[in-house]
């Protein structure tokens, strides 16, 4: 059996948040002490270091911050789906998340692009938002 490195493992506390993206949501963490939202989900605020944290819905909605057209990649089954966008975005409630842009021609990329979450896989992914741009950018 040939292991799937592109899929998540989840544990007791990222439980929840993969669940959400089987089901089409994205949740964040919100810490309840200073009010900021944070990305990658944590046990604790990484800003003020508090433990109470709780799950939050999340928009979906983010911009392209930075990206990287990935040509080679050995592990399977990424070797079969080059070349891909490795991508990190600026969600609309204010983290940063990496993550893979889909949906879209690698030349129509631009930073600050508009974009919303879809969950291939139940894998939160981005795609331009409104689906304006087509693959192969038609």
């Amino acid at each position: 059996m040939n292991a799937r490195h592109d899929l998540p493992e989840a544990d007791t506390f990222t439980h929840a948040f993969w669940q959400a993206a089987a089901g089409g949501s994205l949740l964040l963490r919100r810490c309840e002490t200073c009010a900021r939202i944070h990305h990658y989900p944590r046990e604790f605020c990484p800003h003020c270091w508090s433990e109470d944290v709780s799950w939050c819905a999340a928009t979906g909605r983010a911009t392209l911050y930075t990206w990287s057209v990935v040509h080679r990649n050995d592990l399977p089954p990424f070797k079969d789906r080059t070349p891909y966008v490795a991508a990190v975005v600026d969600l609309a409630e204010g983290p940063r998340m990496m993550t893979e842009i889909v949906d879209c021609a690698h030349e129509d990329l631009r930073p600050g692009m508009d974009l919303e979450a879809v969950f291939p896989d139940g894998v939160p992914k981005f795609r331009p938002r409104g689906g304006t741009l087509a693959v192969g950018g038609e």
